[in-house]
């Protein structure tokens, strides 16, 4: 079964202050946002792929890498608090617009997970169109630690299980697996997004599981760097750097 029509959207704002100028950063030979350009461009599942950016800057860098920036994202989509889903809303309604027909499904490649490689983009989309009753589907990871078993707070001075129900398991091997969503892939129907304004939190959601060390979201330069030694190192190997 085929998912349909999906339009790819890579979101770059600007105005980082995590780490400033991090999506035109060089990571492995190539600015950060070339590899989900480069990704898109090995996913046949993907009908059209485009950048959502507020910056002339990354624009520029975006075209000098084969990527389509056919607008500028408006400055009240691109402030410091903005949330990415209205960014998302407008770039899918500027390029149907401009097309005068309709896509199936969002594809949102955040520039700041580079790791995510073309057979996630290929099962996500698989899973998503087998089953008509969700929404969309997720990236998510086991992380290297359960927090039903481990995490807890501090109340009245005395340590409490931060979720009430660890009191219910004897060993760690009992607890229900847990799962983050690590930012690598968002997956939608188009349809929802055009229904749901605010948030997509409000659909019912498949998950799409990435292994916890190949689940990168880059917010800082420990992080930037990090993500780097991996590649280069060869623990993480990307294909669009090796085609």
């Amino acid at each position: 079964m085929k998912l349909g029509r999906v339009l790819a959207v890579i979101p770059a704002r600007g105005g980082s202050k995590g780490l400033p100028g991090k999506n035109i950063r060089p990571m492995a030979g190539v600015p950060l946002i070339a590899h989900s350009l480069m990704l898109a461009r090995m996913c046949p599942e993907i009908d059209r792929c485009v950048v959502s950016t507020d910056a002339e800057s990354i624009a520029k860098v975006a075209r000098e890498h084969g990527g389509d920036v056919p607008f500028l994202r408006p400055a009240e989509l691109a402030h410091d608090t903005a949330s990415v889903w209205p960014a998302l809303r407008h770039a899918l309604a500027r390029v149907e617009e401009a097309e005068g027909r309709e896509y199936d499904a969002v594809l949102l490649l955040d520039p700041t997970s580079p790791t995510r490689l073309p057979e996630d983009v290929a099962g996500a989309c698989e899973r998503l169109a087998a089953e008509p009753a969700a929404d969309g589907i997720l990236s998510v990871s086991q992380p290297t630690f359960n927090p039903i078993w481990h995490c807890v707070v501090e109340r009245d001075g005395w340590m409490a299980d931060l979720m009430p129900e660890a009191t219910s398991f004897e060993r760690r091997q009992e607890v229900p697996t847990v799962y983050r969503i690590n930012g690598c892939l968002y997956l939608w129907r188009a349809s929802f997004m055009r229904r749901e304004p605010i948030a997509w939190r409000k659909g019912r959601h498949l998950l799409w599981e990435i292994p916890e060390w190949r689940a990168v979201s880059i917010d800082d330069l420990d992080e930037f760097e990090h993500t780097e030694l991996m590649i280069k190192s060869g623990r993480i190997t990307l294909p669009w750097l090796s085609a």
